[in-house]
């Protein structure tokens, strides 16, 4: 039914709109049904098919906003309880199935290795555009929810997955890329140092210095610039923050660099939407550098 709530998000909301905290049989009624919409996305996110795989994938980014309003108004950690269990776990499906085309090499799963896995399985449509954007997003939803599944994407060499898509695929998955980059980065050292092997800074600064490239996609690398940089400045110490900001200025130059490690988005005192159009203002301010 159009507009109706998932059963954990009613849940949460209703002991939200009692003004107060789900009891222990909510949260277990909670757990059950993200468990369920969990197993029913990841299901058809393993499909053979790519229409059903976007069927999955949209119903794994439901279940992901449902859970995250559950975790934001009880702090009943529903995801990240979700993904220690191996049937519930998003970050493998998503490498073996919908991002696996957009790397270079195969990911094998476990079943082709002992060739267990049936021969028409094998057999699958490429992914799409639209689901390669949607995959991108449930990643982005994981890493957010849960700090771990990062460093389960870290071990499908997620970063240099990401990456290049950014380098190879269109305006939609591109926008994505870095969203889902900013999320792989945060809190997973590996997926830091991973980014610096690839040479993230380089293959952001080809597109953001590009003026032939879309304007949309340049503005979100500047944003990304930004947050990358205030994160470390954040999360890290001052030897982090200086390194960021020398390898900020062989890349985009020492005026710009010396901008970019002012700012700081990650301030507590700001409101989200006032973080937001302030990191809009600040990008476009960051291209006049380049």
């Amino acid at each position: 039914m159009p507009g109706a709530m998932e059963p954990a998000e009613a849940n949460a909301a209703a002991a939200a709109a009692a003004g107060r905290r789900p009891t222990a049989s909510e949260r277990r009624r909670m757990y059950r049904d993200l468990a369920l919409s969990l197993r029913c996305g990841l299901r058809d996110a393993a499909a053979g098919f790519s229409f059903l795989r976007l069927r999955g994938l949209r119903a794994l980014l439901r279940a992901l906003r449902s859970t995250s309003d559950a975790d934001a108004d009880a702090d009943a950690g529903l995801f990240r309880d979700s993904q220690s269990i191996r049937d519930l776990q998003v970050i493998p499906v998503l490498f073996e199935h919908s991002l696996r085309k957009a790397t270079g090499d195969a990911v094998l799963t476990v079943a082709q290795v002992l060739g267990m896995e049936p021969a028409a399985a094998r057999l699958r449509n490429p992914a799409t555009d639209s689901e390669v954007v949607l995959a991108l997003r449930v990643l982005e939803g994981c890493c957010l929810l849960c700090p771990a599944c990062a460093a389960a994407a870290h071990r499908y060499n997620a970063v240099k997955v990401v990456l290049n898509i950014l380098m190879t695929r269109g305006i939609l998955e591109q926008r994505a890329c870095l969203d889902t980059l900013l999320a792989l980065l945060v809190n997973c050292s590996g997926n830091l140092t991973d980014f610096k092997e690839q040479d993230g800074l380089n293959k952001i600064a080809v597109i953001v210095k590009d003026a032939n490239r879309d304007d949309h996609v340049r503005l979100k690398c500047s944003e990304f610039l930004l947050l990358y940089s205030g994160n470390a400045k954040e999360k890290c110490g001052a030897d982090s923050e200086s390194n960021m900001r020398e390898d900020l200025a062989k890349v985009f130059g020492e005026k710009c660099a010396s901008f970019i490690s002012s700012m700081n988005l990650f301030s507590s005192t700001l409101e989200s939407q006032m973080r937001q159009s302030e990191l809009s203002f600040l990008a476009e301010h960051v291209l006049d550098y380049m």
